[in-house]
């Protein structure tokens, strides 16, 4: 697919989204998602008395996933916004490894079904967080968004003093509705019997709200940007937005605008092009974890832009910053020195105490683990540069993942760093699929040993 149809595609969907108000009050978005839950419920129940009077065993799956039950859960999930999309777009979490892919498939549509609030509601918000008479400071205002996400929706703006700016605006009522938003999500998962039998939601689920309350505060996210803009300040291969502080409050952040292209529209660009920004942008992440301390965990690729004025990659978004102990980084540091070893004895002991299996683990799944981490380390070290194109090792990946499952694993929860960690590192890897760069991951392993 070529630029053109890129950009025709997500035209498109701009053209698509419509502009409908957020249920803000927490007792109408529990109404919103306990009716689509009891509805999806009863959709199920008939079909499954259907079924049964044709003389048919129903499976609950079958049950769930109808294009009926699908069209319902998104299309809702979409127009409420807030922590029930992002829950959902956390579920899907790009890599595909925390739930079975019927799950992610339900959750997947929500990255790109965005509605926008309507002008009327976009000036409430605004008049709440700034001083009145605020619309005089700007010599220009566009009121349809650039870009509308689950927490909140950007525009494009100039104040008179003659900066050009992004502005986004969380939606209303999303920071007092997490809670009860997570809990309706979390018993519409349960509902699905998509689970591993035996998996424990409860942890992710509290992580979660955990993640969700720290990204809803825009100056929380406005001082991640500042940090990063300081660790990065020297880097010539980066860029990233001003904050304009006096502008930025909980619910509103003001940012330099930066022009700029999708990340994605750099597979266009020669090998070379591309080679160097999945390097870098790998690079990054290695530094993030190793050196720096500090990481935007999601790796959505709508965080990362390419300016081709400059040549050099844009950051975008830091609400789902982690400050990165220097435990996990020293484990991460062993299992990667013992993956390039190939020792599969210190492979064992470190993906345990990382949580990647436990002591009760039944002793043929955590050596199948352990196999998988050698396959994955052999396939990065055994040529100098590493071609993302080619999907063998996903494919073995998955498929012995799924047997492994197949098998009866439960795997144990992990840690939120390491599960938002891990999520990173998948994203990774799939920007530079989609990149088909070439990288030596090979000697950027090697020097960090």
């Amino acid at each position: 697919m070529d630029r053109d149809d890129l950009s025709a595609r997500r035209g498109a969907a701009l053209s698509a989204a419509r502009a409908i108000s957020v249920p803000a009050s927490r007792a109408a978005r529990l109404t919103q998602l306990g009716s689509m839950t009891a509805s999806v419920a009863g959709l199920m129940a008939l079909n499954g008395v259907a079924q049964l009077g044709k003389g048919q065993r129903p499976a609950l799956r079958d049950l769930l996933l109808t294009p009926r039950n699908l069209h319902k859960i998104t299309d809702q999930l979409a127009k409420m916004r807030g922590a029930a999309m992002k829950v959902g777009q956390l579920i899907s979490m790009d890599t595909g490894e925390m739930l079975p892919p019927e799950l992610a498939e339900i959750m997947a549509r929500l990255r790109a079904d965005a509605h926008f609030m309507p002008p009327a509601q976009l000036k409430q918000v605004l008049n709440a967080e700034w001083p009145k008479g605020w619309l005089g400071q700007f010599a220009k205002f566009d009121v349809r968004p650039i870009a509308a996400a689950s927490i909140g929706q950007v525009h494009r703006a100039r104040l008179k003093d003659g900066r050009d700016v992004a502005i986004k605006v969380q939606y209303p009522g999303i920071a007092q509705s997490i809670d009860s938003d997570v809990a309706n999500v979390g018993t519409l998962i349960r509902m699905s019997g998509l689970l591993p039998k035996g998996f424990d939601l409860a942890p992710y689920m509290a992580e979660a709200r955990q993640q969700l309350h720290e990204e809803t505060d825009y100056e929380l996210e406005g001082s991640h940007l500042t940090r990063f803009d300081a660790l990065l300040r020297d880097d010539p291969r980066f860029r990233l937005p001003a904050l304009i502080a006096e502008w930025t409050t909980p619910q509103v952040m003001v940012m330099g605008f930066i022009n700029s292209v999708p990340i994605e529209d750099a597979v266009d660009l020669p090998q070379g092009h591309r080679d160097r920004i999945a390097r870098d942008l790998i690079d990054l992440m290695l530094q993030e974890l190793f050196i720096f301390g500090w990481m935007q965990t999601d790796p959505n690729f709508a965080n990362y832009r390419y300016d081709p004025a400059t040549d050099k990659i844009v950051l975008l978004d830091f609400g789902a910053t982690r400050q990165i102990s220097p435990a996990i980084a020293k484990q991460y540091r062993r299992l990667i020195a013992a993956g390039i070893a190939d020792d599969a004895d210190a492979l064992h002991a470190t993906a345990m105490e990382i949580g990647f299996f436990t002591a009760e683990t039944d002793p043929t799944h955590s050596a199948q683990i352990v196999h998988m981490m050698r396959h994955v380390f052999r396939a990065l070290l055994e040529n100098p540069l590493y071609d993302f194109a080619d999907t063998t090792l996903s494919q073995q990946m998955q498929a012995e993942g799924m047997a492994l499952a197949d098998a009866g694993f439960i795997p144990p929860p992990l840690p939120i760093d390491i599960l938002f960690l891990q999520r990173k590192f998948g994203g990774m890897f799939l920007l530079a699929n989609r990149l088909r760069a070439k990288v030596p991951v090979a000697d950027m392993l090697r020097n960090l040993s």
